[in-house]
């Protein structure tokens, strides 16, 4: 489960996929196939979500790790090119941008 804090040292990552309701659901099954069996096992992931809106045209990714390096190294691996080159091929767009987490609110 994410824990978001601001004094986390690590990189988090933000991906939105742009999707059809048509597509969305066989999206969301690659996407969760590669995270239980692939990006989760990776040295240096700490945690992550799969989040999918209403109108089912975009599914959002959140994922932290212990360094910028770690993702990387996990998206230049031969086995997720292979997964991201079928998962992107059926998205409309697609966006990883990495963020520094800047305030929590809590109730």
């Amino acid at each position: 489960m994410p824990d978001i804090r601001r004094d986390f040292n690590g990189q988090t990552v933000i991906t939105t996929f742009e999707v059809t309701p048509g597509s969305a659901h066989d999206v969301l099954d690659l996407l969760t196939d590669a995270w239980d069996q692939v990006i989760r096992r990776q040295p240096g992931f700490v945690s992550g979500a799969i989040h999918l809106n209403d109108a089912q045209t975009r599914i959002a990714t959140y994922s932290q790790w212990r360094d910028r390096k770690d993702y990387q190294a996990m998206l230049r691996s031969e086995e997720m090119r292979r997964r991201n080159r079928e998962i992107h091929g059926m998205c409309k767009s697609f966006e990883p941008v990495m963020y520094e987490v800047q305030a929590v609110f809590d109730d």
